[in-house]
C-alpha cells in the first residue's frame, strides 16, 4: 500500500512567550522556556516562539566570547530539545551558537525531541546601544523551516529593521508566516516606530508578520514587550499587553487561496507617554535590584521633587518596606523642605530617618582650614556638603547591604549640576533619562494614577508642595536653580536639540532661543562629559541616552561657533 502524504494543516497555534529572562542565567531562563512550553501546552498551541537570544539572555554582550557560556547555552537547548518528545508544542528559541570558530546570534527549531533547524542572524546591528559586530559573526541568507506542515520564516530582530531584504527573500523562498524574535529595547515612542517596521515588511513581503520581544530590565536598557502581529491586508492580528511577562496563543486559519489569517489573538491596550515612561522606569529599577541580589535600597530624600519621584519609583517597584529614605539636613535646608521630605515618606508608608550632616561638614572645612585660609567660600563648600551626604548614605549601603539610589535627572547630567562622590553617588539612577520638565509630568501623572503592578499606595504620594515650589539644591541662603540656568523648558528644549538631535547651534538658536544662552550650554554639556563617564547607569527612555547612545570624547575642544 502506497503511503500517501499528510496534507498540510488550515490551523496552527502559535503560542508567543513575551518573558524576562536573566542575562547569564542559563538554569533559570531553560526553567522558564518550560515552564512557558506546559502553560503553551494546556492552551493546545502547536508552536512556540520566544525571543531573541532567550536562553542567554539579552544583550549578553562578550559573556559570548567565553566557550564555557557558549557550551552551557547548548546543553539547555539541547535538554529543551529533548523535552519536545513528549508530543506537545515546537519551540523556537533564540541562543547564541558556535561552529567551526564563529560565534551566530542564532534561534533554534525544536521539535520531536530534537533540533530540526537553527536559522542565524544575518543583520547586526551596530549603532546606538548595539555592538553585536564585535561579537557575533553575519549568519548566511534563511530559508523557512516546515514545522507542524507549515513553512515559517524566522528572521532575528535586527533582519527586519534594516535593508538586505531578509523578509523577501524568505517570502520568495516560500515562507506562509514570518514569526521574528526580538530584543527591542524601550524609548518612548518606541511602539509605533516597530509598527511601521513591520508594516513594511508585511507590504513588501506579502506575508502576516508575528514581532515577539521579551520583557525585563537589563543594566541600562529595559524590554517592553508590546508583541504584536500584523495579518498580510496590514490589519492588527493580535496585541499583547506592555511591561508584562506573559504567554499568548494566536489562532491562525489557512484560507482558500492558501494565505494565513489570524483568527484568534489578544487586543490589550498599549499606555499613553507618561504612563510607558513610568512604567519602563519602574521596571528597570525592579530588575536590577532583585537580579543583582541587593535586599532594599536607601536613598536621600531632600524634599525636591527628583527624590520624591525615585522614592515613589522605589515604592511601586519593590514594595515600602524595601525603602529606607534618608533626610540629610544642613544650615541652609528650609523647614518646608523637612516638612516636604517627611509629608512625602509618610504618604508613601517607608522608613524615614534624620541624619544632620552638621558635624561631618565642620569637620570637613575644619581638617581644610588651614590650607583653605585666605580663600573665598564658593561651590567648593558647597560641594562639602553634597559630599558629606553622599559618604553617609555609602556608610548606610555597607553597613545595612542597601543599595543607594542616586536622583539626579538628565538636566542636571547635561550640564554638570551635579556633583562627583556626593550626589552622584549611587548603585542605579531610575530618573538619569528623565529631563527635569518630564520629571514634572510623570510626579503630576503618579499623583493621579497608580500603574499595573505598582506595589505603592494610591493618591498623592508626591506632595503638590514639592511640585509647585522652586527647584534649589539648598547649599546656600534662598538659592535656586534659576540663579545660573535658564527656565526648565528652555533648558530641556536647547539639551533636546543638542543631545538627541544633534542640533547645530544656528539651528537651535531658529527655534527662537538666545544664543548666548545655547553656547554656554553647550559648553556646559561637553565640559561635564568626564562627570558622566563616572556616574550610577540608569534606565533608558530617550532615543539617546547618556551612556551607550551616545559616545562623546572627554578631552574635547570643539564647540559650534
Amino acid at each position: 500500500m502506497t503511503q500517501t502524504q499528510a496534507s498540510p494543516p488550515d490551523i496552527l497555534r502559535i503560542a508567543v512567550a513575551q518573558l524576562n529572562p536573566t542575562v547569564g542565567d542559563i538554569a533559570g531562563n531553560l526553567a522558564k522556556a518550560r515552564e512557558a512550553r506546559a502553560d503553551a501546552a494546556r492552551h493546545g498551541a502547536d508552536v512556540v516562539l520566544f525571543t531573541e537570544l532567550f536562553i542567554a539572555g539579552y544583550p549578553p554582550e562578550d559573556l559570548v566570547l567565553k566557550p564555557a557560556f557558549l557550551a552551557s547555552c547548548l546543553k539547555a537547548v539541547d535538554a529543551l530539545a529533548a523535552d519536545t518528545g513528549d508530543g506537545g508544542p515546537a519551540v523556537i528559541i533564540g541562543y547564541p551558537r558556535a561552529e567551526a570558530g564563529k560565534r551566530f546570534n542564532s534561534v533554534a527549531v525544536l521539535d520531536g525531541g530534537k533540533q530540526i533547524a537553527w536559522r542565524d542572524k544575518v543583520d547586526l546591528p551596530n549603532y546606538g546601544e548595539f555592538d553585536e559586530k564585535r561579537v557575533f559573526d553575519v549568519g548566511d541568507m534563511p530559508g523557512p523551516v516546515a514545522v507542524r506542515g507549515v513553512r515559517l520564516g524566522i528572521p532575528v530582530c535586527e533582519d527586519i529593521w534594516g535593508e538586505l531584504g531578509v523578509c523577501e527573500t524568505l517570502s520568495e523562498s516560500g515562507a506562509e508566516i514570518l514569526l521574528v524574535p526580538n530584543g527591542s529595547p524601550y524609548y518612548r515612542g518606541k511602539v509605533e516606530v516597530r509598527q511601521q517596521v513591520v508594516l513594511k515588511q508585511v507590504i513588501e513581503s506579502g506575508l502576516p508578520l508575528i514581532y515577539a520581544n521579551q520583557v525585563g530590565g537589563q543594566d541600562e536598557l529595559v524590554f517592553d514587550g508590546a508583541s504584536f502581529a500584523l495579518n498580510a491586508d496590514k490589519s492588527l492580528a493580535f496585541q499583547m499587553s506592555q511591561f508584562e511577562d506573559t504567554v499568548s496563543v494566536s489562532t491562525w486559519k489557512r484560507q482558500k487561496d492558501g494565505g494565513w489569517v489570524c483568527a484568534k489573538g489578544p487586543m490589550s491596550a498599549i499606555p499613553e507617554r507618561e504612563e510607558a515612561d513610568y512604567r519602563a522606569c519602574m521596571l528597570g529599577l525592579r530588575d536590577y535590584v532583585n537580579k543583582n541580589g541587593f535586599r532594599n535600597v536607601v536613598l536621600g530624600l531632600s524634599g525636591g521633587i527628583d527624590s520624591a519621584i525615585c522614592a515613589a519609583l522605589v515604592v511601586d517597584a519593590l514594595g515600602e518596606e524595601r525603602l529606607r529614605a534618608v533626610m540629610l539636613p544642613y544650615r541652609y535646608t528650609t523647614e518646608t523642605s523637612l516638612l516636604d521630605a517627611q509629608a512625602c515618606a509618610t504618604a508613601l508608608g517607608c522608613r524615614y530617618d534624620t541624619v544632620a550632616i552638621e558635624e561631618p561638614v565642620q569637620g570637613f572645612l575644619s581638617a581644610l582650614g588651614e590650607m583653605f585660609e585666605g580663600t573665598e567660600d564658593g561651590v567648593t563648600e558647597e560641594n562639602l556638603q553634597s559630599r558629606a551626604r553622599g559618604v553617609i548614605l555609602m556608610a548606610i549601603s555597607n553597613k545595612f547591604g542597601s543599595m543607594v539610589v542616586t536622583t539626579g535627572n538628565k538636566s542636571e547630567m547635561s550640564v554638570g549640576y551635579a556633583t562627583l562622590y556626593g550626589d552622584m553617588n549611587g548603585g542605579f539612577n531610575p530618573i538619569k533619562d528623565l529631563y527635569k520638565t518630564q520629571v514634572y509630568a510623570l510626579s503630576r501623572w503618579r499623583n493621579a494614577h497608580v500603574p499595573p503592578g505598582a506595589l505603592g499606595p494610591s493618591g498623592e504620594v508626591i506632595p503638590v508642595n514639592i511640585i509647585d515650589k522652586a527647584p534649589s539644591a539648598e547649599l546656600r541662603p534662598d538659592q535656586t536653580d534659576q540663579d545660573s540656568l535658564p527656565p526648565y523648558p528652555v533648558l530641556d528644549d536647547i539639551l533636546e536639540c543638542l543631545v538627541e538631535n544633534e542640533m547645530g547651534v544656528e539651528d537651535i538658536v531658529a527655534r527662537g532661543h538666545d544664543v548666548a544662552i545655547v553656547h554656554r550650554i553647550e559648553h556646559l554639556l561637553y565640559l561635564a562629559e568626564y562627570k558622566r563617564r563616572q556616574s550610577a547607569p540608569g534606565v533608558k527612555i530617550t532615543r539617546k541616552n547618556f551612556g551607550r547612545d551616545r559616545r562623546y570624547p572627554i578631552t574635547n575642544r570643539f564647540r559650534d561657533r
